[in-house]
C-alpha cells in the first residue's frame, strides 16, 4: 500500500533454486497486477444506484479474461492453471482475489460512494476508513522476518483505538503458499480470552506469504456475530476425503474441482446455481467443502477494511499486490489522527530499507565495533 514499495528483486528461498523462486514471485505480481486493474474498474463502476451483483459478476468475468490471457503455453505438456483465487464480494468484507498456477494475490479496499475532496466522508465512516487504511500500513510494517505474530495484533488494537475503533474480533489473517490461502499460520486481530489462550505464537520468516486482513468496526467492542442469512461462496477443504452419495453432489462436486480447485468460489460461477445449491448440501454437511459464513456487526455500526498480499524476501518485505484504487486521505475527514509518537514513526517508514540505508547502518556498526575494540586495548 506504498506507491514505493513496488520493485522485484528475485527471492532466494534456501529451499528452492533461485529460478523456482523467481518464477513464483512473477506468478505473484502477474496476480496482483490482474486484481489491480480489475479493482480500478470496479470502482469506477461503484455509484449511487449501481447494483452490487452486476459489479460482482463483472469483477469476476474480468479476472477470468484476464487470467485467461497470461501463462498460456503448456508446460511440460500441461496447461498452467489460472483464475480466480477470491470471486468478487462487495459488501464490508470486500475482495477479490486471482491466481497463476496456484500462487495467489488477493486484495479488498473499502470506498465511500459519493464522497468526493469537495464533500468527503465524515463521522464514524471517516473514522473506521482512516483507522483501517493507517492499521494495515502498520501492519505491513510489522510483519518482518524475526517478528511475532501478536506484534501485528497489537500494532492493529492500537491504531484503531486512535480513532476510537476496534478490530473485528477474532479476523484471521493466514499465509500462503501454492493453491493455498488459509495456511496454517496466522494472524488473529482482536482476541478473546479463549483464543489467546488457544492461538500459536508464529515468528515471521524469510520466503513466507501472507494474506493479510485487516477490519475495523466503530463499534465499542468489535464484536460480530452469524445471523440467518445464506452464504454464496465455499470453498473445497482438501484435508477431508468422503464419498458422496448423492448423484447430484458428486456432479457439483467434480464441477467445484474442476472450476476452482483449492480456491473460494461463488455458487453463481457454477452451471446451474439451483442445483449446485442443492449438491453442495452433502458435501457440506460432510466437511468436504466449508461455507464462507456472512457475520453481522451490531446496527448502526460502520466498517472498513483492507487486504493486502505481501511477501518476505531476502532484500526485505515486497507488497505483491498494489495500494488502495480509492483511498485518498481528501475523501475522508476526521477529527482525530494518529498521536502515537512510535506509530508515527513507524509509519513513515519505507517498508523496505533502501540499499543506501543499509549501508549507512553497517558503517555504523563497524564503527561503533572499532571503537569497542579500541576501548579494550
Amino acid at each position: 500500500m506504498s506507491d514505493t514499495e513496488q520493485a522485484s528483486p528475485a527471492p532466494a528461498d534456501d529451499k528452492k533454486p533461485a529460478s523456482a523462486a523467481e518464477t513464483e514471485l512473477s506468478k505473484y505480481k502477474t496476480a496482483a497486477e490482474i486484481i489491480h486493474g480489475v479493482t480500478k474498474k470496479l470502482v469506477e463502476l461503484a455509484v449511487e444506484g449501481a447494483k452490487i451483483i452486476d459489479l460482482c459478476v463483472e469483477g469476476d468475468k474480468l479476472i477470468e479474461a484476464a487470467t485467461a490471457s497470461v501463462y498460456t503455453k503448456s508446460v511440460k505438456g500441461a496447461k498452467v492453471p489460472r483464475g480466480i483465487a477470491f470471486p468478487t464480494s462487495i459488501s464490508v468484507n470486500n475482495a477479490l482475489g486471482a491466481h497463476i498456477d496456484g500462487f495467489a494475490a488477493v486484495s479488498a479496499e473499502t470506498l465511500v460512494v459519493g464522497a468526493t475532496p469537495d464533500a468527503p466522508a465524515t463521522g464514524r465512516r471517516a473514522d473506521v476508513v482512516k483507522a483501517a487504511w493507517h492499521a494495515a500500513q502498520l501492519a505491513m510494517r510489522t510483519i518482518k522476518v524475526g517478528n511475532k505474530n501478536w506484534g501485528v495484533t497489537d500494532v492493529v488494537g492500537s491504531v484503531a483505538a486512535a480513532w476510537d475503533c476496534k478490530p473485528v474480533e477474532g479476523m484471521l489473517s493466514c499465509n500462503q503458499t501454492q493453491n493455498v490461502i488459509d495456511g496454517k499460520k496466522r494472524i488473529i486481530l482482536n482476541p478473546s480470552e479463549a483464543q489467546k489462550r488457544d492461538f500459536d505464537t508464529v515468528t515471521f520468516a524469510e520466503g513466507d506469504v501472507y494474506g493479510m486482513d485487516v477490519l475495523i468496526s466503530s463499534g465499542e467492542d468489535g464484536k460480530a456475530r452469524m445471523e440467518d442469512s445464506r452464504t454464496t461462496i465455499y470453498q473445497r477443504d482438501s484435508t477431508v476425503t468422503y464419498q458422496l452419495k448423492m448423484k447430484t453432489s458428486r456432479a457439483v462436486f467434480s464441477e467445484v474441482q474442476k472450476k476452482a480447485g483449492a480456491f473460494p468460489f461463488n455458487v453463481r460461477a457454477l452451471e446451474d446455481e439451483k442445483r449446485a445449491r442443492m449438491g453442495l448440501q452433502e458435501a457440506v454437511q460432510h466437511s468436504l467443502v466449508k461455507p464462507y459464513e456472512v457475520i453481522f456487526t451490531p446496527a448502526k455500526t460502520f466498517v472498513a477494511g483492507f487486504h493486502f498480499t505481501i511477501a518476505l524476501l531476502p532484500a526485505g518485505p515486497l507488497l505483491l499486490t498494489h495500494p488502495p484504487v480509492w483511498y485518498k486521505p481528501e475523501l475522508v475527514k476526521t477529527e482525530k489522527e494518529l498521536e502515537d509518537e512510535t506509530l508515527k514513526s513507524l509509519l513513515a517508514r519505507n517498508l523496505r530499507e533502501s540499499k543506501k540505508s543499509k549501508k549507512q547502518k553497517a558503517k555504523a556498526m563497524a564503527m561503533a565495533e572499532g571503537k569497542a575494540d579500541a576501548k579494550e586495548e
